[in-house]
């Protein structure tokens, strides 16, 4: 298995070079986004020996050692003699992987790090799932980070290139025109991470066989993973019937996401809003809210029955749009890289916008409203917060130039609107006061 470069790694140093052992990391992540690989890289390269205890597979008298750990100098002692490791104080790294199996040691941080002798990094799926934190004390010691599917930076690291990014970066803040011929080209490019996706066996896969339809069976392996691991959640399947409603909802064009379609009409409120908080933790979705007021501080006017899911990474969601035969074929995603596929993809470009907007770090909203004759809505898809001012964001899959509810929104808002932006598949374009984007500069917003 390759090792990329990913972003996260700086503020895994960061946090080394200046928490001192002051606080732990726990990474939360989706499975197979890469959490081990990079923390067992970080601590290989950063300490002078380390532990790392992998929960899914832990020994049982390792797992007994948790059971009490009143005495640390015992319990370091046997860690090193069982393991094997000889620990270094304020020199080694101990990793709880997948600590959500063991909420013991999660509840123990708290004490281990007052004890101070070495670092701590915890890394987990589900990690808030209630049967993972039941009758523990979830420690404050904890200093969170998310490890999401490689961004459209940290791909192109993957394939060699890094200088294309920098020369986007250039385009965006310059205002800069490059002309149909380089956009067409960045375009192609950019459906190529859209169609192999931000997951590291997938990005790997790609690399060693430069072959789509193996690329697809990698994807829908971790599909597979997933929905098992939502059965376990939810024996029903429920959970697994609303991740693979995502692309049918989004491609409905519906104003929120219609959980009766999904689940069918016989659906307890309640008990649908726990759900889709579990899938939520999962890390497998980005949910965009419906923004009642679209103001600073969105979170205030945050409508929870009102949202819209995305997939977490869109090479995944191609593979999970396209699920209705056993594998997607190349001529699928030859007619994707080329822009020449039949189906609308409006949704597939609304989900990567989302996947990297979520990457640079924005909650996700979103805002609806009737048209004059309330025949319709206006939509505008992702609302940023910038400064005291707000961001609408039009996404089309095309070069189509109307951004009529974008026009709406800000006639209704203008003394709330920074910048409008238009998200599209064309040259960056400056019309009126609409900045028209390709959708490859999105990362910068």
């Amino acid at each position: 298995m390759r090792i990329f470069k990913r972003k996260l790694y700086e503020k895994l140093l960061d946090w080394k070079n200046n928490r001192s052992g002051r606080t732990a990391v726990l990474i939360e992540g989706a499975r197979r986004v890469g959490k081990s690989t990079l923390v067992r890289q970080f601590a290989q390269n950063e300490y002078e020996s380390y532990v790392m205890i992998d929960f899914s597979i832990v020994k049982k008298d390792i797992l007994e050692l948790f059971d009490s750990i009143a005495d640390l100098d015992y319990f370091f002692l046997q860690l090193q003699f069982r393991l094997g490791v000889s620990l270094k104080e304020r020199k080694s790294l101990i990793i709880f992987d997948e600590v959500q199996m063991c909420p013991k040691a999660r509840q123990a941080i708290k004490h281990l790090v007052a004890d101070g002798r070495y670092d701590y990094i915890e890394t987990g799926s589900l990690i808030s799932i209630r049967k993972n934190v039941k009758d523990i004390v979830i420690p404050s010691e904890e200093e969170k980070m998310i490890l999401h599917p490689l961004d459209y930076e940290e791909f192109k690291w993957a394939l060699g290139d890094a200088t294309t990014i920098a020369q986007m970066r250039m385009i965006f803040e310059k205002r800069l025109s490059m002309g149909d011929a380089v956009t067409r080209k960045l375009m192609r490019d950019f459906r190529l991470y859209m169609a192999v996706g931000g997951m590291p066996q997938a990005v790997c896969e790609y690399l060693e066989t430069n072959n789509l339809m193996e690329v697809d069976r990698v994807k829908r392996g971790i599909i597979q993973l997933y929905e098992d691991d939502f059965y376990r959640i939810d024996q029903s399947g429920r959970i697994s019937m609303l991740f693979d409603a995502i692309p049918a909802q989004l491609s409905s064009n519906a104003s929120r996401f219609q959980v009766a379609s999904a689940l069918g009409d016989n659906v307890d409120s309640e008990k649908t809003l726990q759900l889709i908080s579990e899938l939520r933790e999962s890390k497998t979705i980005n949910m965009a809210y419906h923004a009642n007021d679209p103001a600073v501080g969105m979170p205030l006017s945050i409508d929870l029955k009102k949202y819209k899911m995305f997939v977490a990474d869109t090479g995944l969601f191609i593979t999970l749009a396209f699920k209705d035969k056993d594998f997607t074929e190349n001529v699928i995603y030859q007619k994707l890289l080329s822009d020449k596929l039949d189906a609308n993809l409006g949704y597939v470009y609304e989900n990567v916008v989302a996947q990297m907007l979520t990457a640079a770090g924005n909650k996700l909203f979103y805002y609806t409203f009737p048209t004059s004759t309330g025949k319709h809505n206006y939509e505008v898809d992702f609302l940023l917060s910038r400064g005291n001012k707000v961001c609408p964001i039009e996404v089309k899959s095309s070069g189509y130039k109307r951004h009529a509810s974008l026009d709406a929104f800000c006639e209704k808002f203008s003394s709330r609107v920074l910048q409008r932006y238009l998200v599209y598949t064309k040259d960056l374009h400056k019309d009126e006061q609409t900045l028209m984007l390709p959708i490859y500069l999105t990362q910068f917003l």
